[in-house]
């Protein structure tokens, strides 16, 4: 029996270092979300995909997201480059509206070892959480170590069979303490977003101006 996740493993407890901010994206990123699946490895979409997985796939991939069925949620660094993606895939039931929810997710190699993976659990956790999932799932290859080392950390219990593995979560019911932690996590991400984006736009400005000046 998967005893129910604790409700500070997905809504507070100090951390030395505040965790990278998760952004929840929508079909306007969906550019940004084809680019940085491109950008994973051969091996990397192995991993994350389950099966070698070439560009065209995973164009079709991108094309047909529905981000009004599931949720996307993502990471964005300086430049506005998704470093790291968590697709959160409601699962239909027999009953009305889905009790179940998989969990995939990806970073880009400079990006990794500095807790995106764990963040964009936890974040894709409380959302489901709050959306009256209560159980959140991974598939993958038993050899994709850092997947089983994140489900574990955060309390999953895997379970291995034929070279794939199965975590699963129970999470416990929403309550006014998760809605207002992902409200906040959501503002506090549009904030960083709209700070980068600015900051990314003064300096196009910056060197457009110094080119000018050099070529003066």
């Amino acid at each position: 029996m998967i005893k129910p996740v604790s409700v500070n493993a997905f809504t507070g407890g100090r951390a030395a270092k505040p965790p990278p901010l998760v952004r929840e994206l929508d079909d306007s990123h969906r550019a940004a979300v084809l680019r940085h699946f491109l950008t994973l490895e051969a091996g990397d979409r192995h991993l994350r995909f389950g099966s070698a997985t070439s560009d065209t796939i995973i164009e079709r991939y991108v094309a047909n997201l529905i981000f009004s069925r599931d949720a996307l949620f993502g990471v964005f660094n300086g430049a506005l480059d998704l470093v790291g993606i968590a697709h959160l895939a409601y699962v239909p039931s027999a009953n009305e509206g889905p009790h179940s929810a998989e969990f995939g997710v990806s970073v880009l190699h400079d990006s990794r070892h500095r807790g995106l993976g764990a963040a964009l659990l936890a974040r894709a956790a409380v959302h489901a959480r709050n959306t009256h999932i209560n159980t959140l799932f991974v598939h993958c290859l038993a050899k994709n170590k850092a997947m089983m080392h994140l489900a574990q950390k955060l309390g999953m219990r895997v379970e291995f069979a034929y070279g794939d593995a199965d975590a699963y979560l129970i999470l416990p019911p929403a309550n006014a303490q998760s809605i207002l932690h992902e409200a906040s996590q959501e503002q506090m991400a549009d904030l960083d977003y709209a700070l980068k984006a600015n900051l990314k736009q003064s300096k196009q400005i910056w060197r457009w101006f110094y080119g000018m000046q050099s070529q003066s």
